[in-house]
């Protein structure tokens, strides 16, 4: 059986491969996903998450366990173990620790979403923006936070970054080293500022409550919200949910889990057909994206099990070609 750290997996996973892989496995084959329900324990101080995954005629599936504590420091809160099963015989061929393996997955899904809905950073003009999308937008300062910034800026010509924190101290903190860590032009700010002028911005925040005023987003803008993952906790409020056309990474899970979803549509503010399409058929072009240079287009993401999968199966892969 072999085991992996997460420096390992930061050596040996390529970030532009899972892209590819993720792209490929919510494009073809995806009707042979098999996806339980994400299954939650509570355990009060703590909640344990099951997030198995298998594909029809592939002789690997997998399990992530998560462990997720606001009663841990801000590093601790969130633990995953990835198990990785070879379906032939049963036995487990692989345990990776899966911190490192969920921030890129869940960064590369953004970027996936983002090319799919935001309006390009070169090219044509939006005609009431006057400008392509230079401006990235971060709220957060922990892990995901910094693995959106690596992809991001790897991946697209943003101008510069604005971040956001819980506290003035912890934003300039944060900004500094990801201004060292990746060269580019990263500037610390407040949330109102954030949301007003980025032009994608990405939520990474354990945050309970929106983050900013819906009316500060600008048309044009594009939203991935990574951050919750619990019914009543969300980032955006309701005004920006209805402002927004609104897609997701799979239905069944935004709809259990969804707070920035599930509490607008509980209280009638939005319908359910308020939700355009999932990332399945925005990658198969099933369904349209972005239909005009001024919608505001949001991503909403609880993370599922096929981008763990996915990016297990890539690694192991690398491993033994």
């Amino acid at each position: 059986m072999l085991a992996y750290t997460d420096t390992d997996l930061e050596s040996l996973l390529d970030p532009d491969a899972v892209i590819a892989a993720l792209r490929d496995a919510f494009g073809r084959g995806y009707a042979k996903v098999r996806m339980p329900p994400r299954m939650q324990l509570d355990l009060g101080s703590a909640i344990i998450l099951f997030m198995p995954c298998a594909v029809a005629g592939q002789d690997l599936c997998g399990t992530k366990i998560v462990r997720v504590s606001q009663d841990s420091r801000p590093e601790e809160r969130i633990t995953s173990t990835y198990v990785l099963i070879d379906t032939r015989i049963g036995q487990t061929v692989a345990v990776l620790a899966a911190n490192f393996l969920t921030d890129l997955r869940t960064a590369a899904t953004s970027v996936i979403a983002t090319d799919s809905l935001a309006w390009p950073t070169a090219g044509r003009e939006p005609p009431e923006r006057g400008h392509d999308a230079s401006t990235l937008g971060i709220f957060g300062t922990g892990r995901q936070a910094k693995a959106h910034i690596a992809l991001f800026s790897r991946r697209r010509q943003f101008q510069r970054i604005l971040v956001v924190g819980r506290t003035p101290e912890k934003t300039r903190a944060f900004a500094t080293r990801m201004r060292e860590k990746f060269g580019v032009q990263i500037i610390a700010t407040d949330a109102s500022t954030c949301a007003s002028t980025a032009d994608v911005i990405c939520t990474c925040t354990s945050s309970t409550q929106p983050l900013f005023d819906g009316e500060l987003v600008r048309p044009g803008t594009h939203l991935n919200l990574i951050g919750t993952f619990q019914p009543h906790a969300r980032e955006v409020d309701s005004t920006l949910m209805r402002r927004a056309r609104v897609f997701v990474d799979t239905y069944e899970g935004c709809l259990a889990e969804a707070g920035d979803i599930l509490v607008p549509l509980n209280a009638g503010e939005i319908g359910r057909d308020h939700i355009k399409a999932d990332l399945h058929e925005l990658v198969t072009d099933t369904k349209a994206g972005r239909t005009s240079p001024n919608d505001i287009t949001l991503f909403k993401s609880v993370g599922c099990a096929l981008e763990d999968l996915a990016t297990a199966r890539l690694l192991l892969n690398s491993i033994n070609p």
